[in-house]
């Protein structure tokens, strides 16, 4: 394989495309859900369904292409989903009900999910030198805030100048440039562990454990946590899960391998991930909400907001990479984790009806500063943990483990604002006199009672979001291991299992 610089960073360019469009097209849909909704003729809560079948088909995929990748070869993994998200995109920007949106978005998580396991695996056995390696792991890992970012700064000019079919069209082009830099720069790489059966019912059983998981925790709110729905969830999830666990500990070429988590590494680099990205998404949801609802800003104004978190992300992403092995990796993960913890409590500070444009996007630069700067060392402790050749699978799990926590975070942010907001009414109201007769000045009061109660509530939030990160940062002192080790021998990790 060529090992020079340039082809190595043309490898980094390319994944970066496949995982940029694969993310963008998950936010840039939020985005045109309400006229997609009212093209389609449905209500919002079954519109809801394009974005939640896309969440749930991405999340129940990811484990089982990071297996494949390492079985039978990433880059024939990497393409194959490439190219079926290319033709799905392209029959979803053409759909012609409801049903056939909903079939062809599944297709599209289906095939978007090949990507973050195998472009990991791909970065790995491309770049050699550990240095190098954390870089362009860092890098990469810019990709994912962009995407978040960009998502509605080109999802809000293409709907009002065309239509929300544009938004999925857009991938063709893209994608097809992708594709050809695939196909040009990419070499093929296998796990040489022998392969002697896919697991098919360890992918079946975790499978229904996480769709169930991430159903429950979209719909959990609306459904009530202890309605028959939930219930029903909870029951699935127990069963599938301990179905799970009995395949797998004894399978040969399990889909989960459990030795992973006999690495102390490698469990307290996961945890410290899930309660990052928990209390993250979990804040970051809120923040385009707060700024239409209480300051009247249009979706592109709210999308403008977000430039500042993109670049602060890519620009601390590759620093922290530098400093891989001349800093002890806990500590620059510690630090990530605590600036995150504060870019998210300031927002309890600074944010009221009367905020204006800075008050969200210091904390949101901040927040995504710090959260990048650890990053890489995050990603690069994950692959050093576990085997060379099983680098897709413990990446699969990394991803499953964030996009899991995701769900977390909105689903709690969720609960607490009405929860909080319900309970603040109350209290507010008995605390409060109106003087007043006319219903229209009583009217204009109740309404204030509630906006301070929301306020309140979106506050609070920030406090408990920023308190689960605080955690984590300290937390994150106590992990052991080296982010640029992969100096072992093909089948032993890096960090020696305990």
């Amino acid at each position: 394989m060529k090992n020079n610089s340039n082809f190595e960073w043309l490898v980094l360019a390319t994944v970066i495309i496949g995982t940029f469009l694969g993310r963008l097209d998950q936010t840039i849909v939020n985005l045109a859900l309400p006229k997609m909704i009212s093209d389609f003729g449905v209500s919002v809560s079954t519109g809801g369904w394009i974005a939640t079948a896309y969440i749930i088909a991405n999340a129940v995929f990811v484990p089982v292409w990071g297996k494949l990748g390492d079985s039978i070869g990433r880059k024939k993994v990497y393409i194959l989903g490439f190219l079926i998200f290319i033709i799905s995109s392209v029959f979803a920007g053409l759909a012609w009900n409801f049903s056939s949106m909903i079939v062809f978005r599944v297709i599209q998580a289906i095939a978007s999910s090949a990507d973050y396991p195998t472009a990991m695996a791909i970065l790995a056995v491309t770049f050699t030198d550990p240095k190098k390696r954390a870089q362009a792991l860092g890098i990469w890992s810019s990709a994912f805030a962009a995407s978040a970012v960009l998502g509605p700064l080109i999802g809000g000019p293409l709907i009002d100048l065309f239509n929300w079919r544009a938004v999925f069209l857009l991938n063709l082009p893209v994608g097809l440039i992708g594709l050809a830099m695939a196909l040009a720069f990419v070499h093929e790489s296998v796990s040489e562990k022998k392969v002697y059966r896919f697991d098919w019912w360890g992918a079946v059983t975790l499978g229904g454990a996480l769709a169930s998981l991430v159903l429950l925790l979209d719909k959990g709110t609306d459904w009530g946590w202890m309605s028959g729905n939930s219930i029903l969830s909870y029951v699935i999830i127990a069963v599938f899960s301990a179905a799970f666990y009995l395949i797998e500990r004894d399978h040969e070429d399990a889909i989960v391998d459990f030795k992973f988590f006999k690495s102390s590494t490698f469990n307290t680099v996961l945890a410290n991930n899930f309660i990052v990205f928990m209390g993250m998404m979990g804040s970051v949801f809120l923040i385009p909400i707060f700024a239409q609802t209480f300051l009247g800003m249009s979706a592109t104004e709210a999308g403008y907001l977000f430039i500042p978190m993109a670049a602060g992300f890519m620009v601390s992403a590759p620093l922290g990479g530098r400093l891989i092995g001349r800093v002890k990796p806990s500590y620059i993960i510690a630090l990530s984790t605590f600036g995150a913890g504060v870019g998210i409590f300031l927002f309890s500070m600074l944010l009221d009806p009367r905020s204006g444009t800075l008050d969200i996007v210091i904390p949101l630069s901040i927040m995504a500063f710090s959260l990048g700067f650890g990053m890489a060392q995050r990603t690069s402790m994950v692959t050093n943990s576990v085997p060379t050749e099983e680098v897709g699978v413990a990446s699969s799990i990394l991803a499953l483990a964030r996009n899991i926590a995701g769900a977390f975070g909105i689903a709690l942010s969720g609960t607490l604002i009405k929860n909080i907001s319900t309970n603040k009414v109350i209290e507010i109201a008995q605390n409060s006199s109106i003087n007043a007769t006319s219903p229209t000045d009583i009217g204009q009061a109740i309404g204030l009672i509630e906006l301070k109660a929301q306020v309140a509530a979106y506050a609070t939030v920030f406090e408990v979001s920023a308190v689960i990160v605080l955690i984590g940062a300290i937390a994150a002192l106590w992990i052991k291991g080296n982010a640029s080790a992969f100096s072992h021998k093909k089948g032993e990790p890096a960090v020696m299992l305990e």
